[in-house]
């Protein structure tokens, strides 16, 4: 019987993720079908390299930073699903670029979409990390993330059918307002299909999750936060990427958005395997992020195709990482009843740093490409010797409490 109960648990556990998946596929195709042409498509209203890299830092920046708030509240109200479909029904922002006549409406239309996403997000993976509880935290957020990649590579390639064919951007704009309309009857779907998650994951098994007063967990905790920063410090948003290519006339305009689908799929595959090697090795895949955040501008700002694209492929598994095992690991450092407050301050420093680094990187692009690739390889440097002592952290804390992985 009880091997029948623990099944059943998988079974709702997977039929959330996978519905939580479509949901932000659907979003993807949307959000990420407008993120691949924003830096063009600002720069066709008027905006300069500064502007742009403004706007896509400030954007993530506001997408983070208000995820404390978001968060909390969602904590203390135990209304999460309320938040998730209030932050996705705000995607709805992308649809309506087809009416922006300057880049000033563009910018915020596309900041109110990030805005949207600081709303959901705090609590769409504090109800990921419940239902994953009894089937591996980072394989959950693993599938999850490869689920949504897919949207990631749809939407840019419904915009190099829409330019290949040509069209123009608002075209490709006025086109996602029908995955908006499928990503919100999906949406209810899941919201059926577990109400209650935090009531599923006290029911899939045992609390294994750190005490509050945890002082050892939360000293991994600032590690944590510290090394996050420098690393977002020095990556580099797409946008600027595809700025570049544009400026230097590396691609033509109906390819960026491809480059930007290339970028997706590695990110997909990369979920995958990362979310899989967390679940067995902890934190010491993390290392794959600055030793890949320094190959990346050594081939990103290259003027030639080959150099360029791979660089486009670079960024992808950075992101597949990112998205897979930094956000798993959170779940791992906190109590079950205070992770909606913990994933908000975690993605507020996420987003401030990546803000922070965008405006340094938008600057110094300005000055000349080398200036900006000497930033970011010297903050992804200075992220290695932080994560280390974290991984030393997390070994000595696993060691003393007998788990093979930390909350686990």
């Amino acid at each position: 019987m009880a091997g029948s109960d623990d099944d059943g648990q998988r079974r709702i556990a997977y039929r959330l993720i996978l519905l939580f998946g479509i949901v932000a596929m659907l979003g993807d195709v949307v959000y990420e079908g407008a993120r691949s042409v924003a830096g063009p498509f600002l720069l066709t209203l008027g905006a300069s390299a500064f502007v742009v890299a403004f706007v896509a830092g400030f954007g993530e920046f506001a997408g983070y930073a208000i995820r404390i708030a978001s968060g909390y509240l969602a904590d203390r109200s135990k209304q999460y699903w309320v938040f998730v479909i209030a932050g996705y029904g705000m995607i709805a922002a992308i649809p309506l670029l087809v009416l922006a006549g300057s880049w000033e409406v563009a910018a915020f239309l596309l900041i109110a979409e990030r805005i949207g996403k600081a709303v959901r997000s705090p609590a769409k993976d504090a109800i990921l990390s419940h239902a994953s509880a009894g089937i591996g935290r980072g394989w959950g957020f693993g599938i999850h993330e490869a689920l949504d990649q897919i949207g990631a590579v749809a939407g840019p390639l419904l915009f190099v059918a829409a330019l290949a064919a040509g069209g123009t951007y608002r075209g490709g704009f006025a086109l996602l307002a029908v995955p908006f309309v499928l990503l919100l009857a999906a949406l209810i779907f899941a919201w059926r299909s577990m109400p209650d998650p935090l009531a599923y994951e006290r029911s899939a098994g045992p609390d294994t999750a750190p005490a509050a007063d945890d002082p050892g967990r939360r000293r991994m905790l600032v590690l944590y936060a510290v090394f996050t920063m420098l690393t977002m410090a020095g990556f580099i948003v797409f946008p600027l990427l595809a700025y570049h290519y544009k400026a230097l006339s590396v691609i033509p305009d109906a390819e960026i958005p491809a480059f930007y689908a290339i970028a997706m799929a590695v990110d997909a595959v990369v979920a995958l395997a990362a979310g899989k090697a967390y679940d067995r090795h902890g934190l010491t895949v993390l290392l794959a992020v600055p030793a890949i955040g320094i190959a990346i501008p050594l081939f990103a700002f290259s003027a030639s195709f080959i150099p360029a694209l791979l660089g486009a492929v670079l960024w992808g598994a950075s992101m597949g990482l990112q998205e897979t095992v930094l956000r798993a690991a959170v779940a791992d450092f906190t109590p079950a009843p205070r992770r909606g407050f913990a994933y908000g301050i975690f993605n507020t420093a996420y987003g401030a740093a990546w803000f922070a680094g965008s405006v340094v990187l938008g600057a110094l692009y300005t000055l000349g490409t080398m200036y900006a690739a000497a930033f970011m390889i010297l903050m992804q440097a200075a992220a290695v010797p932080v994560l280390w002592g974290l991984v030393r952290e997390e070994r000595r804390a696993t060691g003393l409490s007998g788990a093979s992985r930390p909350g686990i």
